[in-house]
């Protein structure tokens, strides 16, 4: 039995926790808040991290390519390898060169911080060159590399809601808005698997903000 480690309201846990539920692979979950982490599995203390019967994986990515090898009866990565490099291209940019960016923004977005205006700035013309870029990449017919939900559908879940929702905060637009985002995510909370993660993810962030307060 594998054992998910980590808590909902994460994007990244809920991106391998998305993968687990489309795979149809049966899994526990552990809430292993940030600080209370088993570092001997993720060393960094980050989440999530799996407990496989072989040992324990942390990074995200490397837990989905992980589940892609070890239970390939629902894939969710082409067999052709161009397509599924062109997925993992996908993935990339979603963590790194959207969210990843977005995540200055988070701060004030989120947690009653502060963010500069020159970082706002600066973080707005890096998400539009970004943003433009990203497009030339997704297809959206009617998932976000093709005709089949795969690993840049279960990243495309988690963490574009973010970048649309910290923007619109920020900047009183979302950087999304002239993309096909908005159907597309529409279509996705229409899955089982995507409904069971944002329904458990709204429950643990309000655990999570209950207990900043105690």
């Amino acid at each position: 039995m594998l054992t998910l480690s980590g808590f909902s309201a994460s994007n990244y846990y809920n991106k391998v926790k998305l993968a687990l539920l489309e795979k149809g692979v049966a899994f526990d979950e552990e809430i292993a808040w940030i600080g209370e982490t088993d570092k001997a599995c993720s060393p960094l203390g980050k989440v999530p991290y799996l407990k496989t019967d072989a040992g324990a994986l942390s990074e995200s990515t490397v837990i989905l390519e992980y589940l892609e090898d070890a239970y390939p009866q629902v894939p969710l990565l082409p067999a052709d390898p161009f397509a599924a490099a062109k997925v993992r291209e996908l993935v990339r940019y979603l963590e790194l060169h959207l969210e990843l960016v977005a995540r200055n923004l988070y701060p004030e977005a989120f947690f009653g911080g502060k963010v500069s205006d020159a970082a706002k700035e600066k973080t707005g013309q890096q998400l539009t060159k970004n943003v433009a870029a990203f497009n030339q990449l997704t297809k959206y017919a009617p998932f976000i590399a093709g005709d089949r939900f795969t690993l840049a559908d279960c990243a495309a879940a988690v963490h574009l809601p973010l970048v649309s929702t910290a923007t619109k905060i920020i900047y009183g637009r979302d950087v999304l808005a002239d993309t096909p985002a908005r159907d597309y995510l529409k279509r996705l909370g229409e899955r089982p698997s995507v409904q069971k993660v944002n329904a458990d993810r709204k429950l643990n962030t309000e655990l999570m903000l209950s207990r900043s307060k105690a």
